[in-house]
């Protein structure tokens, strides 16, 4: 069985910060820029709490099968608010979306490499 790849995506909104937390995050901003934005087995988060109250953890899982992605997904969410609750942040509208890498089309170039076999 092949292994398979994984990309959650949890979504949400800060709530409820107090302004030592928002000092807190706005201190901490330039680590979690949108130009920054990765996809990781721990998780990365960005946010501009600046401009708006919104956040974004991107997550990177694995699995054998299909359906390993619906543990991979409450994996994330559960690293998610754990990381949250950890520090005392409320938080929100937590949202989920996940991606199996291997059903994603390939882009024109990818075709292009598959059908030359690979080079």
């Amino acid at each position: 069985m092949s292994s398979r790849t994984f990309r959650i995506t949890v979504r949400g909104s800060f709530d409820g910060l107090t302004a030592g937390q928002r000092a807190e995050l706005l201190a901490a901003a330039p680590e979690h820029d949108m130009l920054r934005a990765a996809f990781t087995p721990e998780g990365h988060l960005t946010y501009d709490i600046a401009a708006r109250p919104f956040f974004t953890f991107r997550f990177l899982d694995g699995g054998e099968a299909e359906e390993d992605i619906l543990e991979a997904t409450a994996r994330a969410e559960l690293a998610a608010e754990s990381w949250l609750s950890e520090r005392g942040y409320g938080f929100k509208g937590l949202k989920s979306q996940a991606q199996d890498l291997s059903l994603a089309p390939l882009a024109k170039r990818q075709r292009q490499a598959a059908a030359r076999g690979g080079a």
